[in-house]
């Protein structure tokens, strides 16, 4: 069956919980979003310059991957080819790669990355893009940068998609043969229905199973990989699915039943580096949506677009330590956790490993919290920054002063006595030993 993932690498994946997501092409380059072809409709004339001066030479990914492990994260997924065609190693079916440029004659950009990742204890994925606007197979469709153009449109009238899925299976056996176990086949993206929405003349032609040859190629990568993850986007039920750029409002289903998944998400809203695009968002927001994401049994994989000269921008390496930080101290609060059966407060987030449950305070109560459903099932607690005792308070009935009464908590709830002092940290979290 193509969508039965394989148990151990399931369980594996759980473990993992934070991963980093790599977007880098030419696009870091013109360094205005990775589909700065698509928006500004470039051909491939136009895109040309691009090909002729990259040259990164600070591409260092043992970099990379080291930043990753010191922001906590356990695996990384690199685009081995964008929606751009171009490619990061030296492919046997194509001159539009790395190797191929004045710079990386001979290089192969993907290779380094995965031997740096491994060398970091790292698991390994590949992105690879279904869509493939350079290729002269691949017809002008609804998100084609030349899905304006009349006259491109009739030049490429003749284009099949067949032979064009013919070079996205030869590219796919080649990352999957080369470099050894891979964990993870990151496909994007299908788009089988998807018409011209401003109502202008023009294609639409989506894509999807029947272009790709979905079932095929899903075969193709579970022969040649047993124990891989394959997403979602193949327009076929993969083994996790892989909301983007927003998190769900609780566990992802599929026909009513729980579904491996990870949410994707950018540092500050593009995939591909952007030099002028402010907004970053903050290492408490990031940390708080990792926490958001396991609470309801997924990942998250946060993205860092390299640039041009392929280094991480300053300020990405920053908020990856800053998450490192809090990660070095509660780690045991993300790192194999499942959901929990019991419901927390307001604006709290429970993990829980074994009979730890570890509550995540998304923001600071003042004085005590209560945890309904835990009364007589906690029998030690403590701040899990620094292993500081947190006591609990209990609610004397025979007390007869109104306001020295706790008023709306029930029997079953556990009252526990907070410091006024918020801790020093994104996310305050209470480990709570279970009897």
């Amino acid at each position: 069956m193509t969508d039965t993932p394989p148990a151990a690498s399931v369980e594996r994946f759980r473990d993992w919980r934070f991963g980093l997501f790599v977007h880098w092409g030419l696009y870091s380059l013109p360094a205005r979003h990775e589909w700065v072809k698509n928006r500004e409709r470039l051909t491939d004339e136009d895109y040309q310059p691009y090909f002729d001066h990259f040259e990164p030479d600070l591409y260092d990914p043992r970099k990379w991957a080291a930043a990753a492990r010191g922001a906590g994260m356990k695996y990384a997924v690199l685009t081995t080819k964008h929606h751009e065609g171009f490619c990061l190693w030296d492919s046997e079916v194509s001159d539009y790669t790395v190797a191929h440029t004045a710079w990386g004659a001979g290089k192969d950009l993907v290779k380094q990355f995965v031997e740096a990742c491994r060398a970091e204890g790292l698991g390994v994925g590949f992105y690879h893009s279904l869509i493939d606007w350079h290729h002269p197979e691949f017809p002008i469709d609804v998100v084609h940068p030349q899905r304006y153009d009349e006259e491109a449109q009739a030049k490429a009238a003749g284009r099949d998609v067949q032979v064009y899925a013919d070079y996205l299976h030869a590219q796919t056996r080649e990352l999957l043969t080369n470099y050894g176990p891979i964990d993870i086949m990151w496909f994007d993206f299908s788009y089988p229905n998807r018409n011209r929405e401003d109502g202008l003349p023009g294609p639409g032609n989506g894509k999807g199973k029947d272009e790709w040859r979905s079932v095929e190629l899903m075969a193709m990568v579970r022969e040649l990989q047993p124990d891989i993850l394959i997403n979602d986007r193949l327009d076929i039920p993969g083994d996790f699915v892989t909301p983007e750029q927003y998190q769900p409002d609780g566990p992802m289903e599929r026909d009513g039943v729980p579904v491996l998944w990870e949410a994707c998400q950018t540092l500050n809203g593009s995939w591909g580096y952007d030099r002028d695009n402010l907004d970053w968002k903050s290492p408490e927001t990031l940390v708080k949506m990792l926490v958001d994401s396991v609470s309801k049994d997924g990942n998250l994989l946060l993205n860092v677009g390299p640039t041009g000269r392929g280094e991480f921008d300053p300020r990405a390496l920053a908020t990856l330590a800053d998450i490192g930080e809090w990660m070095r101290l509660h780690e045991r609060s993300i790192r194999g956790a499942r959901p929990s059966e019991y419901t927390p407060p307001t604006d709290a987030r429970y993990t829980q490993k074994g009979n730890r449950l570890y509550l995540h305070l998304f923001s600071w109560p003042m004085g005590q919290v209560h945890l309904p459903g835990l009364g007589g099932k906690v029998k030690y607690a403590q701040l899990l920054n620094d292993a500081s005792e947190i006591k609990r308070i209990t609610n004397d009935p025979k007390q007869t002063a109104q306001n020295t009464r706790m008023g709306g908590v029930s029997p079953d709830t556990l009252t526990l006595k907070l410091p006024i002092q918020r801790p020093n940290v994104e996310v305050p979290v209470i480990e709570l030993f279970l009897t």
